[in-house]
């Protein structure tokens, strides 16, 4: 029997079936108005096709889970229509397309780990740590005095990532990012 899963378990990443495909979840949002019953609104790509629709479910709902394997990866580097990875285990070496996972690329910098999830061996996205350290490339510089506010400037980040970060980070220092919610942790 299938694996069955409800709205409440959903998580980013996670592969169900739906309308007769597999979608993997890109972000989701519970939600509880006022008045009526709880939803959730989520963010399903399709792997066959790569299209990606908003749907809105009850809470509540159920869905077979599609099983989903997990394997280590290095990633190599990017040559602006593929990025190049190797599996840890034999050495093997594969491309998988740009426009795939250009959110997650921005976060990634050569010879990192990341977790790829396979869907019946073949390749449905990259899953990042809950955090990552990068160094600030370029910022405005910070003033003295500007510790006490929770104010906010653009940094842009050694990858090319650019993230909100609090006035008293400066270029040069390390900090902590958050990949998945593109934010600001804290300096490493």
């Amino acid at each position: 029997m299938a694996e069955v899963v409800s709205t409440n378990q959903f998580r980013n990443g996670i592969h169900i079936e739906h309308r007769g495909s597999v979608w993997r979840i890109v972000e989701f949002q519970h939600v509880k108005p006022g008045k009526g019953g709880a939803f959730v609104r989520t963010r399903l790509k399709n792997l066959d096709s790569g299209a990606v629709v908003d749907e809105t479910f009850r809470a509540g709902e159920k869905f077979a889970r599609v099983h989903t394997e997990v394997k280590n990866l290095q990633f190599l580097y990017d040559d602006g229509s593929e990025a190049h990875f190797m599996d840890e285990e034999n050495y093997e070496q594969f491309g998988l397309p740009h426009g795939d996972i250009a959110d997650e690329l921005v976060y990634m910098q050569p010879s990192s780990t990341v977790q790829m999830l396979l869907v019946n061996g073949k390749p449905s996205g990259i899953q990042l740590p809950a955090s990552v350290e990068l160094t600030v490339a370029q910022t405005e510089p910070g003033v003295k005095g500007d510790t006490v506010s929770n104010v906010t400037k653009p940094a842009t980040l050694e990858t090319g990532a650019v993230v909100q970060v609090p006035l008293f980070v400066n270029a040069g220092e390390k900090i902590k990012v958050d990949p998945r919610e593109h934010r600001y942790i804290s300096r490493a």
